[in-house]
């Protein structure tokens, strides 16, 4: 009886003495695993609600995230325009939340849909867009061309049509200066 009583007193002590060191541990691995959060991982919790970004160059940028890419973002601002914008640009983001996107692979497709595929998809749908630069420029026009480190905009009013007379110039910008790239709606940009 009394061994009994003994392991059953050493038994409820290093029970006790786990879970002690268990919660001892517990803020020690919640840093850990938050240490090893990113950004993206953040921002693809946040789809779906408003945030602002502070980018380089275009200062501050905000609108309802709508997807979050490889190396880019996909805002719809409050005047309907979409703003595409480098992750790189991206210093300070606000209205993140408590969420955060489990951490998953991108996958060979997804990995590919990089900043230069988005904007083959504007050049393809011949949209007017302003470029934002990181040193704060803003060019507009059309682009024609996205090379493997370029685009080439064909620069017009942003209130015109790429038409061969609205045309002042194409210009080839350095696809790693773009910050943010802004469609315009016609007749109200």
């Amino acid at each position: 009886m009394r061994w009994q009583q003994l392991f059953a007193d050493l038994e409820a002590r290093f029970e006790a003495e786990q879970e002690a060191a268990e919660r001892a541990d517990l803020p020690s691995r919640v840093r850990l695993e938050q240490g090893a959060v990113r950004l993206v991982d953040r921002l693809r919790g946040a789809v779906g609600t408003t945030v602002g970004l502070l980018c380089r160059g275009a200062g501050q940028v905000s609108g309802e995230l709508t997807e979050v890419g490889p190396d880019w973002l996909l805002l719809t601002d409050d005047r309907g325009r979409e703003c595409l914008v480098a992750s790189g640009a991206v210093v300070a983001v606000a209205g993140l939340g408590r969420r955060t996107a489990v951490v998953e692979d991108d996958g060979p497709v997804r990995s590919r849909l990089d900043l230069r595929r988005a904007l083959r998809g504007l050049a393809r749908d011949r949209a007017a867009v302003q470029l934002v630069l990181d040193d704060g420029t803003a060019l507009t026009g059309t682009i024609d061309r996205v090379g493997a480190d370029h685009v080439e905009l064909a620069e017009h009013a942003a209130d015109l049509h790429r038409r061969a007379e609205a045309v002042q110039g194409v210009r080839a910008v350095v696809i790693d200066a773009v910050a943010v790239v802004r469609t315009l709606l016609p007749g109200m940009d």
